[in-house]
């Protein structure tokens, strides 16, 4: 598989991940707030715009990570896949990972402690921010490979 086929496929994931995130952030998770209202019969009627502002809020880096994917694809497309660009990209989506990590953690405890979530969204959202800590590391190992690479290419093309 050469690299612009390459890029092409990455960036028909990254659309398609894109259309996905779109869809669940202004379709399922407002049906879901909905369902949960009436379900509790009200009960929590107050924690529908602060729950699903936070939950859009949490949804935002994660689409802007996808932004630079793109570019990071439109980079390998053009044969620039080990380059100082892209290992800075990488460490944007890793910052970027971590920081909503933490935010998604801290705002479920937030909203626990302001009796709009249940104790329980505790756990789930332990797991989630530890699956953002892995994206985050995954991105900062893979940044530092790049840098290397892009280093290492560098040398080779100084070399006769």
């Amino acid at each position: 598989m050469n690299q612009k086929s390459l890029s092409l496929w990455l960036k028909i994931m990254l659309a398609g991940v894109f259309i996905c995130g779109l869809f669940v952030c202004a379709v399922v998770l407002p049906i879901i707030g909905q369902n949960i209202n009436l379900y509790y019969e009200r009960e929590f009627e107050y924690a529908y715009w602060p729950c699903l502002i936070f939950l859009w809020i949490c949804a935002l880096p994660c689409f802007a990570a996808l932004i630079i994917g793109w570019r990071i694809a439109d980079n390998i497309g053009r044969g620039n896949a080990f380059s100082i660009q892209n290992a800075k990209l990488f460490k944007v989506i890793s910052i970027l990972a971590a920081a909503d990590s933490a935010f998604f953690f801290i705002g479920n405890l937030v909203l626990v402690l302001g009796r709009m979530s249940h104790i329980s969204t505790i756990i789930l959202s332990l797991i989630v921010a530890l699956v953002g800590v892995a994206i985050a590391v995954a991105a900062a190992v893979l940044s530092h490979l790049v840098a290397k690479a892009a280093s290492m290419q560098a040398e080779n093309d100084l070399t006769i």
